[in-house]
C-alpha cells in the first residue's frame, strides 16, 4: 500500500502510522534553527522595547528640561525687577549712578555775605497841599551782594541820596499807610537805587526809619 503524503509539518506531528518508536523520535525532533529563530526574535523584540523605553525617556527628559528653561526665562525679568527695586530704595543705586545726595559745598564756593551801605538819615516835605504842611523823615540801608557793589554804593551815595530825595517830595501822606504803602516805597526806591549803581547790583533797601509828620 502507498505510503500517504507528509505535510508540511511531518517535522513536528509523526503520522499516525508510523510504530510508536518512530513517532516519539520524530516528536522529539526539532529544526535546529527554529530555537534560535525563537531566541533572536526574543533578543529583537527586547532591544526593541529598549530603544522605545530609550526614546520616551529622552522625550520626557528633553520636555522637562524645556519646561524649566520657560520657568527660568518667565522667572528672571520679576528678579530683575526685584533686585532693582531693593537697590533703588537701599539708596546704593542712587550711589552707584552718581545721584545721592551731594554734600556741603566748599567754603570757597559759597556765596559771600551780603554787604549793606547805610544811607544817610533824610527829611524831605510831602505832596500834601498848599494850605497843609508835612514832612518824611526816612532811614534806610542798601543790601549789596560783594565789596565792590558797595564801594561802588559810597561812591555813587550823592546821586541815590538825590533820586531818593526828589521821589519822597512827590508823594502825598496817604501814601505812606498800611503794608501796601511800604512795599511800594521800597519798589520805587530799589528802582533809583539800582539806575545810580549800574552796573553795579543792589538786592533790596531796608528802611531803619520811616516817620510821617
Amino acid at each position: 500500500m502507498p505510503a500517504p503524503a507528509r505535510s508540511p509539518a511531518a517535522g513536528f506531528l509523526a503520522p499516525t502510522w508510523a510504530k510508536p518508536a518512530v513517532r516519539n523520535r520524530m516528536l522529539t525532533a526539532r529544526p535546529a534553527n527554529s530555537t534560535g529563530s525563537a531566541a533572536e526574535v526574543g533578543v529583537a523584540g527586547a532591544k526593541a522595547g529598549k530603544a522605545d523605553a530609550g526614546e520616551g525617556g529622552d522625550a520626557s527628559a528633553t520636555g522637562s528640561r524645556g519646561g524649566r528653561r520657560r520657568l527660568v526665562l518667565l522667572a528672571l525679568p520679576a528678579l530683575l525687577a526685584v533686585g532693582v527695586a531693593g537697590l533703588w530704595f537701599s539708596g546704593t543705586l542712587q550711589h552707584l549712578l552718581g545721584m545721592g545726595r551731594k554734600g556741603p559745598k566748599p567754603a570757597a564756593l559759597a556765596a559771600p555775605p551780603p554787604v549793606f551801605v547805610t544811607i544817610p538819615v533824610m527829611v524831605a516835605n510831602l505832596n500834601a497841599g498848599p494850605d497843609r504842611q508835612s514832612f518824611v523823615k526816612l532811614g534806610a540801608k542798601l543790601e549789596v551782594p560783594t565789596k565792590a557793589d558797595a564801594k561802588r554804593a559810597e561812591e555813587a551815595m550823592p546821586r541815590i541820596v538825590d533820586l531818593f530825595q526828589t521821589y519822597l517830595r512827590e508823594m502825598r501822606p496817604r501814601d505812606f499807610r498800611g503794608s501796601a504803602g511800604t512795599w511800594h516805597l521800597r519798589e520805587a526806591l530799589l528802582a533809583r537805587a539800582a539806575i545810580a549803581l549800574a552796573p553795579g547790583r543792589v538786592r533790596d533797601v531796608l528802611f531803619t526809619e520811616i516817620l510821617v509828620q
